[in-house]
Order: C-alpha cells, then sequence, then structure tokens
C-alpha cells in the first residue's frame, strides 16, 4: 500500500481520531466492532495489529512433496516453513507415503525442529504442528544452550584425541545435531520478531534491530559447531594421537576465547568484547606457528594433513569468535535516538 495522509480529529473535546484505509481494514479482515492493539516503540511510532482469536493466528501452509527431489531437498522445504513461522504445516505426497518414508520424515522432524510435532496422517497427508510458544524458551535461554553444547563438545574432542576415543568422539558429531536445532529455533525466533516487534520483549530481546546481529552470532556458533564435529573426525581418522599438547594448548585457549566472548555478549560488555578480538588475533598466529612446526616435523603424510585440518578448525573458531565480539560491540552502541521498546 502506498503512503497515505489522514488528518487527526477531534472527538468529544477530549478524544484524538483517525480513520484507517479501507484497504488495508479489508485485507487485514477488520470490520466494525473489532479491537486494534497499538504498540508504542521507542521512535514514537505505533504499530496496530488487529487482535483475532488465537487460532485464526494460527499460520497454516501446504507442501507438496516433489517426486523429483530427495529426501533432503523436500526437508530442506520443511525447514524453509518451519523458519518462516508456520505453525501448522500440511506433508502431501501425490502418490502416497511409503512406511519407511514417513518414518524417517517423523524421526527428522524429532531430531531437528524444536517445538514441531505430528498431529495428523492419512497415506498422501502428514500434519506437523508447533507447539512451541517463543516466551518460555528466550533467546537468552537458547542461546546459553547452544553454548553449553559447544563448550562440552569442544573438550570431549580433545580427550578423545588424546586416549584416542572413538566413541567420544562420535558422540561429539552426534551433538552438533543438537547445535543445528538451537540454531533453526533462534532464526524461527528472529524471523517471528521482524513481524511482531512486541515479540522482542517477551523473548528477552529488548530492540528489534539486533535481530540482524544475533542472527550472524548464532551463524557463527553454529559454525563453531561444525569445527568441533571436524576436528573429532579428524581424530578419529588418525593412527596415533601425535602433536596432542600443542593440539590440547590451543583447544584450552580457544575454550578460554569462546567463553570470554560469550560473557561479553551477556553482560553487553564491550571493552571485554575487544579483548575477545585481541585474544582472538594472537591465536590465529599461534595457529600458523604450530602448523609450521607441524609440517616440519617426521610423521606419516596423513597424519599430518589431519592434524593440520585440526589446526585450521581452532584457527576458524578463533576468528568466528571475533566476528561474534564484533558484533557484541555493534549491539551495544545505540541508535541515534534509539531507545527500548
Amino acid at each position: 500500500m502506498k503512503e497515505e495522509k489522514r488528518k487527526i480529529q477531534l472527538t468529544g473535546g477530549s478524544t484524538f481520531t483517525i480513520s484507517l484505509p479501507i484497504k488495508w481494514a479489508r485485507e487485514a479482515g477488520v470490520r466494525q466492532g473489532d479491537e486494534l492493539s497499538l504498540i508504542q516503540r521507542g521512535d514514537k511510532s505505533l504499530v496496530l495489529t488487529p487482535l483475532k482469536d488465537k487460532e485464526e493466528q494460527k499460520k497454516c501452509a501446504e507442501l507438496v512433496l516433489s517426486e523429483k527431489e530427495s529426501f533432503e531437498g523436500n526437508f530442506r522445504y520443511l525447514i524453509a516453513h518451519y523458519l518462516v513461522g508456520y505453525d501448522v504445516v500440511k506433508l502431501l505426497s501425490p502418490g502416497g507415503f511409503e512406511a519407511e518414508e514417513r518414518k524417517r520424515i517423523k524421526a527428522e522432524v524429532r531430531k531437528r525442529l524444536i517445538g514441531m510435532e505430528v498431529v495428523g496422517e492419512s497415506s498422501k497427508e502428514i500434519v506437523l504442528k508447533s507447539f512451541l510458544k517463543y516466551e518460555d524458551f528466550t533467546l537468552q535461554d537458547a542461546i546459553r544452550s547452544m553454548s553449553k553444547i559447544i563448550l562440552s563438545m569442544q573438550e570431549d574432542a580433545v580427550s578423545a584425541l588424546e586416549k584416542g576415543d572413538h566413541n567420544r568422539a562420535k558422540d561429539v558429531i552426534e551433538r552438533d545435531n543438537e547445535i543445528d536445532r538451537f540454531y533453526l529455533l533462534i532464526v524461527r525466533q528472529l524471523k517471528a520478531v521482524i513481524r511482531d516487534p512486541e515479540l522482542a520483549k517477551k523473548i528477552g530481546e529488548s530492540r528489534q534491530r539486533d535481530s540482524l546481529g544475533y542472527r550472524i552470532i548464532v551463524k557463527n556458533m553454529e559454525r563453531i559447531g561444525d569445527h568441533i564435529e571436524s576436528i573429532a573426525k579428524n581424530s578419529m581418522m588418525m593412527s596415533t594421537p601425535v602433536g596432542i599438547e600443542s593440539i590440547k594448548e590451543l583447544g584450552t585457549r580457544t575454550r578460554t576465547l569462546f567463553t570470554k566472548t560469550l560473557a561479553s555478549l551477556s553482560n553487553n560488555d564491550i571493552v571485554k568484547a575487544n579483548e575477545a578480538i585481541r585474544d582472538a588475533n594472537m591465536l590465529v598466529d599461534r595457529v600458523e606457528e604450530i602448523n609450521e612446526r607441524i609440517l616440519a616435523e617426521d610423521w606419516s603424510v596423513t597424519d599430518k594433513i589431519h592434524a593440520i585440518s585440526i589446526l585450521e578448525s581452532w584457527g576458524r573458531i578463533a576468528k568466528y569468535c571475533e566476528d561474534i565480539a564484533e558484533v557484541t560491540i555493534n549491539l551495544g552502541i545505540e541508535g541515534v535516538e534509539e531507545s527500548e521498546f
């Protein structure tokens, strides 16, 4: 709708009134006697939202699974529907669902999409519904949960390499799925905040404009999880735990760096965030030093390749911590004429 201007009228000597654009009212389904929610924002603007029954507000979609796509290809379409906030998604299969396909869909939904459950099914349809309440699991809760998993993965990845414990390494690899689940949940939350400014306060985000910053932060955290997974995989392919002391040193320093980075974010401490950036740069330099030393060692080519891959992952984690710290500084600076909701 193009910009329209409305004059404010004085009614009853003490009440200001303004007419609503009829096109907007029709599209929003607003009728005489309906109620509107008015939210005053920090920039002195008002957000008007029609108040409807909660069941009417639920967003529903139908997704026809393509026979030309792989399972993962179709599942990516489902993830996209989850991220943009659909409450109910009906999966339709023109040819009907095979028993194994139905079983796999249910398993993957439980494993990858927090809050989504199967509530109905037939031969050609599977109905998924989100029971997630954003305010029951705030943004900080989700980030804290991701952080704890990452820290435990990091510690166990080094331990698995040191002891040659393949079972522990496999456990680290499996835990990366939990990181991915929380990442998708947070992206869903942040997308919802863009549509509903009032939701920002409910999930613990004071300003709507911070959504982009948090999106970058959780993406970097998800990538950190990927690199720890890579460290665990490489540890399983090494014949002996060569260079373990250097790898443990970097693992300990990286863990400390990640903890400091998260503390700066949690406390909105831009000074500590700057310290984290300096620490990250020093850690990257240390990775390069050890990398050169390993190249000169008399190890098998295979072990060298995996050891260098592990070192590269520590270096990438340090850079992701640097990115998170930079966003923390940006979040800590209030915009011009900006205040909280």
